[in-house]
């Protein structure tokens, strides 16, 4: 084997080896997002996963951040559930409660 063919081979054990760790985080994410998703479905009534669905389409991030939320919420027990529409709707507000405050100011 040439030093050539060595070094193409090294090159293809790297590549491989990165195309492996790559499908490996991407199944830990499909993972992850079908365990959140499971979680969803036990502390929320479907209109509220209706509302979070749709609001995921403007603010994914708010989306993320509550999901996170309500998952703690609900593994410390501090939260009846399932959670209605309404009582997400008050959640909603109080994170986003602070967070707008758009100012125009005219010289």
């Amino acid at each position: 084997m040439s030093v050539d063919d060595e070094e193409l081979e090294r090159i293809r054990q790297r590549k491989m080896e990165e195309l492996q760790r790559r499908l490996a985080e991407e199944e830990a994410r499909r993972q992850r997002e079908l365990e959140r998703q499971a979680a969803m479905r036990v502390i929320l009534t479907p209109e509220a996963r209706q509302r979070l669905a749709n609001l995921r389409l403007v603010k994914p991030e708010l989306v993320a951040q509550l999901e996170e939320y309500l998952i703690q919420l609900a593994n410390s027990g501090r939260i009846r559930m399932p959670i209605s529409d309404e009582v997400l709707k008050e959640i909603l507000a109080r994170l986003t409660s602070g967070r707008r405050s758009i100012r125009i100011r005219r010289l």
